[in-house]
């Protein structure tokens, strides 16, 4: 399992920033080139080289970074507790730890400080001693709590969105689902539609000649052109006007589906949303109350999940596998669900939806790198969250030690900072999408759009 896990942390990296940022630079290169007229009777090479010279960019400055805090702090310094105490040879330990079997020096590496604190040594005085060890950890080791460090800001802000987001939108799905209109509603629908469409049309064209102007006044392609005021600007109503065509197809679809389309929509549809809604309203729940009861406290109050899985052991140990990778997998939905309600809520960046035979290649990449980036945060959270459940394994004795313990790192870690922010942040989501559940209402869109328009025209 060490090579598994090695093999994993060096995986993660290799794709967050070397394969993902290079087909990204390679895709856009190409679209750069197809704007500038530029892509008739160009060779591959020129796109290939083009990508290479900013992947390597991104490749020295990670490196650096990388080289220069493993450099600094490469160690862990991990607490330990001494006990010693004069007996026979030959003596024999009971323990009375949670699991009653006789106590093996064998286990001492692995054992919990409720089993040390149980241990009992026939009345004879023991010595107890705090002590700290620094213990230099591996390349993968440290390139693990590099990337947990660094995933942690995504997974806190977008996790906690997602908690919140992933059932309230389920069970929304199942309260709006389409209906039959009526001729008055189908024709005021249908003129909405119309009116909202033509406007995207004008928006398009006209931010085609924007970007057609800047690039023939900049004759060419520029690292750090995109830190310009003039393509911060560009790029902002870009945004808005994707979640404009993104929220309108959307419309569409549903516009479909309540009139033409009616007779062959599925109706079982609404009724799996809101089962899903069920089931994800349970799980962020159980997520919630195990970060409060067990995650939270210094003492926890309770095992509460740590007990459910270890239910499983006793009859059928797959169900408690499975049930860990369901809460684990779960997780990582939620951040993808909350990255894409933060964007599409303020526009912060380019929102990356994904559906089913309508997904672009740069939004696999996004969703994959964000997942990636994810992962091992939630690793992290997940042993701390089940200790008990996973004691023994490698993982925890990465994870839940040597990582949990390095330099500067374990602050963060000890502190619970990205933990209280998680749960700080799906209460403010909770709230806020209670206040206002919908991503945009009808009246909303046609202002938005009638704003991005007006402003695209006064710069003409």
């Amino acid at each position: 399992m060490t090579l598994f896990w090695d093999i994993f942390y060096w995986c993660i990296p290799a794709f967050v920033f070397l394969l993902i940022p290079f087909m990204t630079f390679f895709y856009e290169a190409d679209d750069g080139m197809l704007m500038a007229g530029t892509s008739i009777g160009a060779k591959p090479n020129n796109r290939f080289l083009e990508a290479v010279k900013y992947e390597l960019f991104v490749v020295i400055i990670f490196g650096a970074i990388f080289v220069a805090c493993y450099l600094l702090l490469g160690d862990s310094s991990v607490p330990i507790t001494q006990y010693k105490t004069s007996v026979a040879r030959s003596s024999e330990f009971a323990t009375s730890g949670s699991s009653g079997s006789v106590f093996d020096t064998l286990f001492l590496a692995n054992m919990t400080n409720t089993e040390f604190d149980n241990q009992e040594f026939a009345g004879l005085p023991i010595n107890v001693k705090f002590d700290t060890i620094v213990v230099p950890v591996s390349i993968p080791t440290f390139l693990s709590g590099f990337m947990a460090f660094i995933g942690w800001f995504f997974f806190a802000v977008f996790g906690g969105i997602g908690l919140a987001a992933v059932p309230l939108d389920l069970i929304l799905a199942f309260v709006n689902r389409p209906k039959r209109m009526d001729p008055a509603e189908f024709a005021d629908k249908q003129m909405e539609v119309r009116n909202r469409t033509m406007e995207l049309v004008d928006i398009g064209e006209l931010l085609k000649i924007e970007r057609d102007e800047r690039m023939s006044r900049e004759g060419g392609r520029s690292m750090f052109s995109g830190l310009s005021k003039e393509r911060r600007k560009e790029r902002s109503d870009f945004i808005e006007f994707k979640k404009a065509v993104y929220l309108l197809e959307n419309d569409v679809e549903e516009f479909l589906a309540s009139s033409a389309n009616y007779e062959n929509y599925n109706v079982l549809l609404p009724w799996f949303s809101l089962l899903g809604g069920i089931l994800s309203f349970v799980l962020s729940a159980a997520w919630i109350a195990q970060i409060v009861i067990y995650i939270v406290p210094k003492k926890p109050l309770h095992p509460f999940l740590n007990d459910y899985f270890q239910w499983f052991e006793g009859w059928f140990p797959l169900f408690g596998v499975l049930s860990v990778a369901i809460f684990t997998l779960y997780l990582l939905l939620c951040a993808l669900k909350g990255c894409f309600k933060f964007g599409i809520r303020f526009m912060a960046f380019q929102i990356h939806p994904m559906k089913v035979n309508k997904t672009y290649m740069s939004s696999f990449m996004f969703n994959v790198g964000l997942v990636l980036l994810c992962a091992l945060p939630v690793v992290q959270f997940t042993v701390t969250a089940f200790p008990e459940y996973a004691r023994y394994t490698n993982v925890v004795n990465v994870m839940g030690t040597q990582v949990q313990y390095l330099k500067f790192f374990t602050w963060f870690w000890e502190s619970k900072v990205f933990i209280y922010a998680l749960l700080a942040i799906t209460g403010v989501t909770t709230l806020y999408l209670i206040c206002k559940p919908k991503d945009n209402d009808n009246k909303g869109r046609a202002n938005a759009n009638k704003g991005l328009l007006s402003r695209l025209r006064s710069r003409r």
